[in-house]
């Protein structure tokens, strides 16, 4: 059974920096596809960024533009967790964060949909006041 547990979420001012963290269980051997969306009250669920697990063991990130060479995502295989690091953080970026899971079939899907995501974590809360 999978399982997503977010943490990192917080209240910061802008131009302030958070890292959202979500570890997975379930998969076997960190053969997975993560990505984190967000939602802001009355808008729809983005996808913000995503890593995709090749075959031969590497992982490829995206980020979209709106957060390009603020946000990163990594992953670390070790604990079995993918992070949000996510820096100069504007008002804008205030949401619910999810984390999101697949199994990896070594095809890098990109926009960052919603549909190619089975497994979702509950969500933590940013905050960024200006």
């Amino acid at each position: 059974q999978v399982q997503l547990a977010e943490s990192g979420g917080g209240s910061v001012h802008a131009g302030g920096s958070l890292t959202l963290s979500c570890t997975a269980s379930g998969f076997s051997n960190n053969n997975y596809d993560a990505a984190w969306f967000r939602q802001a009250p009355g808008k729809e669920r983005e996808g913000v960024a995503a890593i995709y697990h090749g075959s031969d063991g590497s992982d490829t990130p995206r980020v979209i533009d709106s957060v390009k060479g603020r946000f990163t995502i990594s992953r670390d295989t070790s604990k079995n967790t993918v992070y949000l690091h996510m820096n100069n953080l504007e008002p804008g970026d205030t949401a619910m964060y999810y984390c999101a899971a697949s199994p990896s079939y070594g095809v890098i899907e990109y926009p960052i949909r919603k549909m190619n995501y089975g497994y979702w974590g509950q969500g933590t809360q940013v905050t960024v006041s200006s």
